[in-house]
């Protein structure tokens, strides 16, 4: 088989979510721009895919204020790369949003990344797989997790089900990850304008036998932020898990700089973000503290999530 020519291509970060399962937090933010040791949540996602050499570009839609992430990224770029951002007056859901930015993907093939998750995981063994097999459509997988719904084909690595619902004798079932990567050719099977999933579409796929593979890569962290007990509970691991792999050293700071902390305030286990105060004898446990957040004198907050107002934390997403 001939080598195949490089490309470059855009990753579609999945941005528009409504994060209805971590209200009360996303009520003035999207889901992807919940701080995460005092970053935004998306900005691990563009650092991961800009471990990638092959993205050369960010596509992502918007729903939800879209403003926090014109505060966050004012000159629509990360690490040099431009960010498109792309509105959408009313949710498409995945197959409608990828329809939706089809005109600022390109022609190569791209990278579609949930916005809602955490992850270094390896990405290279990915687009080496997709190549060689020439899938139209590849997702990544993990052996473990908390929805055990993709069906495979261990020996073809062509997905054989999802969720029990074509072949419920395949092989073994995996986790999503939420990331998987397209062939521009993909997009002729989605409906411009549309509201709809990606997963009847896949489905479809499955039936007619076509080019839909699964690579498995159970290196590196994955967290799904879905709810508020699993977004503290990554403050706890984050730490000790070695993420991100891609970075040479990282010094995660629990307690921001520019926080205003009263020495006889007792912090146990807690995160404190920019531009915050913590007054006299105020006790913190497994507690996180938004930008602009704060916590009265003498007052007691164990295992909440602490938010300023909303203006304050738009103007200190990055410290």
């Amino acid at each position: 088989m001939p080598a195949l020519p490089p490309f470059h291509m855009k990753a579609f970060v999945l941005g528009a979510g409504l994060g209805t399962r971590l209200q009360p937090l996303t009520e003035w933010l999207p889901k992807p721009m919940v701080p995460v040791y005092h970053r935004p949540l998306i900005s691990y996602a563009f650092d991961h895919l800009t471990s990638v050499k092959t993205i050369d570009g960010f596509v992502v839609n918007t729903h939800h204020y879209p403003e926090a992430y014109t505060a966050a990224f004012p000159g629509n770029s990360f690490a040099g790369l431009p960010i498109e951002f792309r509105h959408e007056p009313v949710l498409l859901e995945t197959a409608g949003g990828i329809a939706n930015v089809a005109d600022l993907l390109g022609s190569d093939p791209f990278l579609v990344y949930n916005g809602d998750i955490l992850s270094d995981i390896p990405l290279e063994p990915l687009l080496t797989q997709h190549r060689e097999s020439r899938n139209e459509v590849t997702l990544l997988l993990r052996t473990e997790g908390p929805g055990l719904h993709i069906g495979l084909d261990n020996t073809t690595k062509r997905l054989a089900d999802i969720r029990q619902l074509v072949d419920p004798s395949a092989d073994q079932y995996y986790q999503f990850t939420g990331i998987y990567l397209v062939e521009p050719g993909f997009l002729a099977r989605l409906t411009p304008g549309k509201k709809e999933s990606v997963i009847p579409i896949f489905l479809d796929m499955i039936r007619q036998g076509d080019a839909l593979g699964g690579c498995i890569e159970d290196r590196g962290c994955w967290w799904d932020l879905g709810d508020e007990a699993t977004y503290r509970q990554v403050h706890r691991d984050i730490p000790n898990s070695g993420f991100p792999s891609y970075a040479l050293e990282t010094t995660w700071q629990a307690h921001c700089p520019s926080a205003t902390i009263s020495p006889s305030a007792k912090i146990t286990d807690s995160i404190v973000g920019p531009d915050s105060q913590v007054r006299e004898n105020a006790v913190l446990r497994d507690a996180i503290i938004w930008p602009g957040g704060s916590v009265a004198a003498n007052q007691s907050v164990a295992s909440q999530v602490i938010r300023g107002d909303r203006q304050t934390h738009y103007q200190h997403f990055f410290p």
